[in-house]
């Protein structure tokens, strides 16, 4: 019996120590992550200001990719130099953090209209969908913040 316990134990033990190497410690985490996730904040600042609905929309955008550029910067291992397909964030995120593979889903297919919304275009989002996108961006990163073992930041408060 005890022997089944001990591997059972040495079995989580080692389990544990795979994720907690996978998700670095707040005071290991690179610069370049902080960095980002100071940006991303401050793009969502600049989105719950904004007046345009382009550009509200826009930079809650933004601000989820700057989220994800730096849990990337965080987690993502270096692939050796052989040729290969670039990806795109949304891709890598998925990769690297399949517990968040439903939003880098839900992100990529608000890309066309970021485009067409820094672009200029009016009608490339509604007001709606904008107000939606700052709500989602800034739920979106404090699930960034808490992944990566920080506290979350307050919630910004949207009109």
């Amino acid at each position: 019996m005890s022997q089944m316990t001990n591997q059972m134990t040495n079995q989580m033990t080692s389990q544990m120590t795979r994720q907690m190497t996978r998700q670095a410690a707040p005071h290991f985490l690179p610069a370049a992550t902080h960095s980002y996730l100071e940006r991303a904040a401050e793009s969502l600042r600049e989105a719950i200001t904004s007046t345009s609905v382009p550009e509200r929309y826009a930079h809650a955008h933004v601000s989820a990719l700057r989220a994800t550029a730096a849990l990337l910067a965080a987690r993502a291992q270096p692939t050796p130099a052989r040729r290969t397909r670039q990806k795109n964030a949304w891709v890598l995120l998925a990769e690297v953090a399949p517990e968040l593979g439903e939003w880098a889903a839900f992100f990529a297919a608000g890309a066309d209209k970021r485009a067409a919304a820094e672009s200029g275009s009016r009608r490339a989002v509604t007001e709606r969908e904008a107000d939606d996108l700052v709500r989602d961006a800034d739920q979106f990163l404090a699930l960034v913040e808490t992944s990566l073992g920080l506290t979350e930041h307050l919630p910004f408060r949207v009109a």
